[in-house]
């Protein structure tokens, strides 16, 4: 259970980092945890992480990285790499949609900055949403339940976020700006491989 937890946490926060810029409270989370901040080493030895102030260090470093990262010259959307014509699929021909919809996965393009449900931070909320309900069926020992969920988070990741994330995060940490980014890049790119391994196993 403690492995489902913790993968529930990772999902969560990776999604969180790579869908919006960040504010001050998930700023102050990352700084002050430092089972966290262990995730990002060379952010947490970045000398503006002690040195400058936090609205300075939002405004002028990370976020403007982000915008670069997921607006300007990156694309981070699972379509843009998987269709020939490079083309961003905004409507129900996306093919996440279907898998969302069965699974009682809504998308908030209000709070998230994203024209697409294919978003690199959508698909990783997605698999934060699988994990949490995998966590409830290990808590009520629904041993059904849990093999399908299970199963159906080793298909999302084989036949949606392994197919084009690793190159997009490869991408991210040649042009991330800041050490959080590059960091975030890096993390997530072992642990979808990682975690694909882990599925592969509890599913033998």
């Amino acid at each position: 259970m403690e492995q489902t937890q913790a993968r529930v946490n990772i999902y969560a926060l990776l999604s969180r980092i790579l869908l919006q810029e960040l504010d001050n409270t998930l700023l102050n989370t990352i700084k002050n945890d430092e089972n966290i901040l262990d995730f990002f080493p060379t952010f947490k030895e970045w000398k503006p992480l002690q040195e400058v102030a936090d609205t300075k260090l939002l405004n002028e470093y990370l976020n403007p990285d982000f915008v670069n990262l997921s607006l300007l010259h990156l694309i981070p959307y699972e379509t843009f790499y998987t269709r020939e014509d490079q083309m961003i699929e905004t409507g129900g021909a996306n093919p996440v949609t279907d898998i969302y919809s069965a699974y009682d996965f809504i998308v908030d393009y209000e709070v998230a900055r994203t024209v697409s449900s294919d978003h690199i931070g959508i698909e990783l909320e997605f698999m934060h949403h699988l994990a949490s309900a995998e966590l409830k069926a290990l808590e009520e020992n629904d041993l059904v339940a849990l093999k399908e969920l299970r199963g159906v988070q080793h298909e999302f990741l084989n036949k949606h976020l392994l197919q084009w994330a690793p190159l997009y995060l490869i991408n991210m940490k040649f042009e991330a700006r800041t050490p959080l980014y590059y960091d975030a890049a890096d993390m997530a790119l072992e642990f979808i491989l990682s975690d694909n391994e882990y599925l592969t196993s509890e599913l033998k």
